[in-house]
């Protein structure tokens, strides 16, 4: 399987449900009266970590998710169906940004950690909503909240809690394969890890550890180059790191030079990672005669490193290797049991219902916005007592206070959403 780590997706939640006018036409009942049903809520969209999933790749053929719409109330005070919401699964780790600012909304590293990303459109009220002593007939609705769209970046960064670093052919996979259960493509050639491999190392208590090969870096990979740059924010995670060297040369690089060529690509990636407690591993010591051995580990000690040497290909030493680890690891406090919280999105419910532009072009003047559109589709323009409501709405948005404010005058032309009014102070009549 193809592994992605990235992907970019667009979002829509339902739009709410618009209320209706209707009257009640019932045998007994001559005086009848309002009885609008409200619309159904909108569906809300939710991205939740799934630890059955293990790459972004669904997200790569299929970029644009929309939770169902709520239908439009009904008459009889019948509430409209609520929109189906829409729940995207993300690997473990998955982290979750607006494209537009680029700004982390969530950062799922744990099963079953969700975040809301756009929540659905509230229905609107039906006429029934409407009634009061002075008003016995209303003849308007509310509209359903607008859905909510966005743009996200999803990013996935493995959940391991060792990674395993090198140039290419340094012996990583051959490594994770021998530590662990894993069985990543071997072979004698650059780049054969084209993804990082994950495989779990049991310890002699009977738990375990995740262990992640992460592809080969070159000089340059924190600036692009190369394979390992693509890979690098998956060392993030991790408590410690095996920097394996390839001890013998045979992948054409001094091993100090490889030393040093990783050192610096992990502090030019982000300083953290130079921080990172390290086991530094000399593999393919089988292929050292002794004098030159013996030289390697002296060079590796006028720089005050400790390495094991090891041959991964004929596992010596892999138990030196692996009883260090385990106490390394050791000294890390185990984590705490963390409650499984659900992130909050403020953006989430945003909804856009107070935004709206008021622009002049040549001598008419024009009004837009999500609300405003709401606002005319469910308003009976025929019906006198329907605009005057829909115009105390306008008013009380602030749409009045900024037509005066663009030059607005008496007889001027407005549109609002496409409809034509005529100007004034204190209200606005259709022409």
């Amino acid at each position: 399987m193809k592994f992605i780590d990235t992907a970019k997706i667009k979002i829509s939640s339902g739009k709410g449900g618009n209320g209706v006018v209707a009257w009640r036409r019932e045998k007994f009942e001559p005086r009848g009266g309002p009885a609008g049903g409200d619309g159904g809520r909108g569906g809300s969209v939710y991205i939740e970590a799934d630890e059955n999933f293990g790459t972004l790749l669904d997200f790569k053929y299929r970029s644009i998710y929309k939770a169902g719409c709520g239908q439009n109330g009904g008459s009889k005070n019948m509430t409209g169906k609520t929109g189906e919401d829409l729940i995207l699964k993300v690997p473990v780790g998955t982290v979750i940004k607006d494209a537009s600012n680029h700004e982390i909304i969530a950062d799922l590293v744990f099963n079953k950690q969700k975040v809301m990303v756009a929540e659905g459109g509230r229905g609107g009220r039906g006429n029934s909503h409407f009634t009061t002593s002075t008003r016995q007939s209303p003849h308007f609705c509310e509209p359903g909240e607008p859905a909510i769209e966005r743009e996200l970046e999803l990013e996935l960064k493995l959940i391991a809690e060792v990674g395993i670093v090198g140039i290419p052919n340094a012996g990583k996979s051959t490594l994770i394969s021998v530590i662990s259960s894993a069985k990543p493509k071997i072979a004698d050639y650059p780049f054969t890890t084209l993804v990082p491999n994950l495989g779990v190392v049991k310890k002699p208590d009977g738990d375990g550890f995740v262990v992640a090969d992460i592809p080969g870096l070159i000089k340059g990979s924190s600036q692009g180059i190369g394979l390992g740059h693509e890979f690098i924010r998956h060392i993030e995670r991790t408590k410690l790191l095996i920097h394996i060297i390839d001890g013998a040369g045979a992948n054409g690089t001094d091993p100090l030079e490889a030393y040093k060529t990783i050192q610096e690509e992990l502090k030019a990636y982000d300083e953290i990672l130079i921080k990172k407690k390290q086991m530094l591993v000399i593999n393919k010591s089988d292929l050292l005669p002794e004098k030159d051995l013996e030289k390697l580990k002296n060079e590796f000690k006028k720089k005050k490193l400790d390495p094991i040497f090891i041959s991964a290909a004929t596992k010596k030493n892999i138990d030196v290797l692996l009883n260090k680890l385990f106490t390394m690891l050791e000294k890390y406090s185990k984590k705490e049991e963390i409650e499984v919280h659900e992130y909050y999105d403020p953006h989430a419910k945003d909804h856009g219902l107070s935004e709206f532009s008021v622009y002049k072009e040549k001598k008419n003047y024009y009004v837009e916005g999500k609300k405003v559109d709401g606002l005319i589709s469910v308003t009976d323009l025929r019906d006198y007592q329907s605009v005057a409501h829909l115009m105390r709405v306008l008013k009380s948005m602030g749409i009045f206070t900024e037509l005066e404010k663009s030059g607005a005058e008496e007889g001027d032309v407005v549109y609002i959403s496409g409809v034509q009014f005529e100007y004034s102070p204190e209200t606005m009549v259709m022409c």
